[in-house]
């Protein structure tokens, strides 16, 4: 399937590499440290090396296990990136003599428990494009304002699925044991690209047909949808790009409980004020499934796998979005805040209207 895209400009041939220069990211801690207890958390700058890659290098000169290092989430490698990660307080003496040309300690504090996976509240990113005329500037000043405004589709970005970009073909033998994987690591990651795999699919199919709803006359989506009239003409008078179908399963945004979708009103509304977003399905097992039309678009993205399922968020906003045009150079500049586990490479691909796989 092809990807679908949730903006209507044509697409915009500007030229995107990952690089410390032109990508930087920064965590946003989910709390402040408190300044006192037995765990030493550092933000941390690297550029040009994986998060395991950083931990493997602190661990070998401290002389511990990289599990004894704590941290809230995985950086791109080609990128300069800030992180926050945690060791025990006894081996800030040692540190003092650490250095890296890829790796900076800039400041330090006291916490009273290790940073964990999960323990970030976003990722603040800056990301310069090249090679773009004065007319795309202007559609890209316009897709940034109305990301800004509507939020944009939550898919998994190129990096979840390896440099050749089909984990997810392993992943799937994995999961339903036709292959194995002795490291559980790396087990575990092929076995997620699948699930990715399978929602980006569906997620495709949602925007595609948000884009049925839109260009297309009720009486000509009954044969093409296969939904009855009254589901249509709601789904016709909602005024958010993204269209809620019946059993979508939502989440209290930007984090909380699951529950069912019922149409109402107030679903609605607080879905259009950000405070709800709709959810999508990882496959597996432990998971709560769409129910009514969603849940029937739904299953064609479904498997049986040996893994733990889940719900993700399919809608997510963007925050603090400024965009810059350099003439001159013929650069345009991005500043913008993603939740965690949403990729910025997504938000330039929506603007790009295309694939940027470096």
């Amino acid at each position: 399937m092809d990807r679908f895209y949730s903006l209507d400009h044509s697409s915009i041939d500007f030229h995107f590499k990952q690089s410390p220069r032109d990508f930087v990211v920064e965590e946003i801690p989910l709390y402040e440290f408190s300044g006192e207890g037995e765990h030493l958390v550092m933000l941390v700058r690297k550029k040009n090396m994986t998060t395991p890659e950083m931990i493997g290098v602190l661990a070998r000169f401290l002389g511990i296990k990289n599990r004894d290092i704590g941290y809230a989430g995985l950086k791109d490698k080609h990128a300069m990136t800030k992180q926050y990660i945690s060791i025990l307080k006894k081996y800030e003496e040692q540190l003092e003599s650490f250095e890296h040309e890829s790796i900076k300690i800039i400041s330090k504090y006291y916490h009273n428990n290790k940073i964990r996976i999960g323990h970030l509240k976003g990722n603040r990113f800056f990301i310069k494009v090249k090679k773009v005329n004065p007319t795309d500037a202007l559609k890209m000043d316009e897709a940034l304002k109305n990301i800004g405004k509507f939020g944009m589709p939550n898919f998994f970005g190129y990096q979840r699925f390896g440099r050749d970009g089909d984990n997810h073909i392993l992943g799937e033998k994995i999961a339903k044991g036709e292959a194995r994987e002795r490291n559980p690591r790396v087990k575990k990651l092929l076995i997620n690209s699948y699930q990715s795999h399978l929602f980006n699919l569906w997620l495709s199919r949602r925007l595609e047909i948000n884009r049925l709803i839109n260009n297309f006359e009720i009486s000509e989506l009954e044969p093409v949808l296969n939904m009855p009239n009254n589901e249509l003409s709601k789904l016709k008078k909602q005024t958010h790009p993204f269209k809620l179908i019946s059993g979508d399963i939502m989440e209290h945004y930007p984090y909380g409980r699951l529950f069912d979708f019922e149409g109402t009103k107030d679903d609605l509304d607080r879905f259009n004020q950000r405070d709800i977003s709709v959810t999508g399905l990882l496959c597996g097992k432990k998971v709560k499934i769409a129910t009514d039309m969603a849940g029937t678009i739904e299953k064609d993205f479904d498997d049986e796998i040996n893994a733990d399922g889940a719900r993700r968020y399919a809608w997510v906003y963007p925050t603090d979005i400024e965009g810059r045009y350099k003439n001159v150079e013929a650069h345009y500049e991005m500043n913008f805040t993603l939740p965690k586990g949403s990729y910025a490479t997504v938000l330039v691909e929506e603007i790009a209207k295309r694939k940027i796989n470096n």
